[in-house]
């Protein structure tokens, strides 16, 4: 989390504490290559994302690139397995808490906010705000971000898909799936796929974009080995193209 935000006051802001690398911060590159890959070139500090910000970014970037969304008034409903809360014992992570119960937890103040901004800031050339409302799965593992956001013409579900097709047809690792199936956990699990779903809600003029992905891979430890391929000139899928049997 140290190379992830462009602000050393933003990080203490969120994170607290002071900044352990001060100036140092500036020598890295945020490292989700689908939509920075291009400015990872010869750079030796990657911020690796976070799992929520990797799911949410993914999900609504295309649509924000191609002016096909309110920059303003987005919201993001994102649900995460447990995992996503660390291997630190708290009342949060407790089995006894967590088993059949489902709940939201840091509305509106958590600490990967200002990370998901900055990606959807520099995508749209503006400043974003949002708001983000994460929620804790009686699950071990996946993420399932549910991003909100007003229409702008001439958005419909034609020039919606086009917008993602242009963007991410020679992504490896991201699955546009077809109208009428569902992003869900169960079919990212143990990948470093990212899968999404479209939505042009007409009556209400309203995007609906779903992203799931394994927050324990492609929201960790498989990005961090795509940043790693990148930067050291190897293929890029090397070592991730693995996919798994039905979980």
């Amino acid at each position: 989390a140290d190379f992830r935000l462009d602000s050393e006051e933003e990080y203490t802001e969120w994170y607290g504490g002071n900044y352990l690398y001060p100036g140092l911060h500036e020598a890295a590159v945020y490292g989700l290559p689908e939509l920075f890959r291009h400015e990872m070139a010869g750079r030796v500090i990657v911020g690796n994302p976070g799992c929520y910000p990797t799911a949410s970014a993914l999900a609504l970037a295309p649509a924000l690139k191609a002016g096909l969304i309110e920059p303003q008034g987005i919201i993001i409903d994102a649900k995460s397995g447990v995992s996503g809360a660390g291997r630190s014992l708290t009342q949060t992570s407790h089995f006894i808490d967590v088993n059949e119960n489902f709940n939201a937890y840091k509305a509106g103040v958590h600490r990967h906010t200002p990370e998901i901004e900055q990606s959807l800031s520099k995508i749209a050339e503006k400043s974003i705000k949002i708001t983000f409302v994460p929620h804790l799965l009686p699950v071990s593992r996946g993420i399932l971000a549910t991003c909100y956001a007003k229409a702008t013409l001439p958005c419909n579900a034609k020039t919606l898909r086009n917008a993602y097709e242009n963007s991410y047809g020679d992504e490896p690792f991201i699955r546009l799936l077809p109208d009428g199936k569902e992003a869900c956990i169960r079919n990212v699990t143990l990948s470093n796929y990212c899968d999404i779903s479209l939505h042009y809600v007409e009556r209400t003029q309203t995007v609906i974009i779903t992203s799931a992905i394994d927050n324990m891979i492609k929201g960790a430890a498989g990005q961090a080995i795509q940043n790693m391929n990148l930067i050291l000139s190897m293929p890029e899928t090397l070592g991730l193209e693995m996919i798994p049997n039905a979980f």
